[in-house]
């Protein structure tokens, strides 16, 4: 497997900004740990991705969290990136999912899904932010993708002409984006106004050469060259996204105490142990009568490691 590589770069006189990312290993991890029906699992790829190129674009110390509301078949999606770009995701959707074809289908059968963005940051003292959006646009037509929904949220949400494309295969999930940088005071419309949106202009027209499969197969280096060397790109030094989960057993035994003692012993009768599955990787977090005692201690013991459902 290949490393996982986050490109940002600036393309001519700097009026357009843009990120790559491709991730391999991190993906891979994802698919292995948790699998689901392939049009839900390929969504998921591109949502992982885009929480990568997300979080890069923006100046913020915290987690972004991307999440699909279906009313189709795909009830709930989550791509997370943390600060560090670990990246983790899962889906929670129907036996019909399989049959889906398209994001409509999946995610937005009876026109009310929508795609929530958050960002949780990790400083106290700092405000948390979230955008929501539709899967729909302004006449009420079903987006296609993923890409076109969030080129929407970006530029109406966000007021920041976007262009953007995502792609996901059993191997790889990968995506491009390019922003029209702000001029001063974030508008003016004068000579370097005019000459920032030509260069957007022809960055996208540069960008929409490409087609999903090119944007797998392509190292995010040679991508660049390709689409851009005529701009002269300046690229930065590479990001390194990976698999993280931040589940643990001392937040599960939290959210134990959060139910209630007797939530647990309710379990405990039944079924003689409580068992917490993560969600994202699969992990399994098992507590028996004594592990349960512990943790409604005044003086609580280490709770017990997790076993792995793998």
């Amino acid at each position: 497997m290949s490393a996982d590589t986050l490109l940002k770069f600036m393309l001519g006189a700097g009026q357009v900004r843009g990120l790559v990312v491709q991730l391999n290993d991190s993906w891979q991890t994802m698919c292995a740990r948790r699998r689901h029906a392939d049009p839900v699992q390929l969504l998921l790829g591109e949502m992982a991705a885009a929480s990568a190129l997300l979080a890069g674009s923006l100046k913020f110390d915290g987690t972004l969290v991307l999440q699909l509301q279906g009313d189709g078949p795909l009830r709930l999606a989550v791509a997370e990136c943390q600060p560090d770009f670990g990246l983790r995701a899962t889906a929670k959707a129907e036996a019909a999912a399989a049959e889906a074809v398209g994001l409509a289908p999946l995610a937005n059968a009876h026109g009310g899904g929508r795609c929530v963005i958050t960002l949780d940051p990790r400083r106290p003292g700092q405000q948390a932010y979230q955008g929501v959006v539709a899967l729909d646009d302004a006449q009420g037509q079903a987006l296609p993708d993923l890409s076109a929904v969030l080129g929407q949220y970006l530029r109406d949400s966000e007021q920041i002409p976007s262009w953007l494309l995502l792609a996901a295969d059993a191997r790889r999930a990968s995506g491009l984006l390019v922003q029209r940088m702000p001029g001063e005071g974030g508008q003016a419309r004068d000579a370097d106004a005019d000459e920032a949106d030509e260069a957007f202009s022809r960055a996208v027209h540069l960008a929409s050469t490409l087609g999903r499969d090119e944007l797998l197969q392509r190292s995010p280096e040679d991508l660049l060259h390709k689409l851009f060397w005529q701009e002269q790109p300046r690229v930065f030094d590479p990001l390194r996204p990976r698999f993280h989960c931040t589940c643990s057993t001392q937040r599960v035994a939290n959210m134990l105490r959060a139910l209630g003692r007797d939530e647990v012993e309710s379990v405990l009768k039944e079924r003689g142990e409580v068992e917490v599955t993560c969600e994202f990787c699969g992990a399994a977090y098992t507590f028996d009568l004594v592990d349960a005692a512990r943790l409604f201690r005044a003086d609580i013991d280490q709770p017990p490691a997790p076993r792995d459902a793998q």
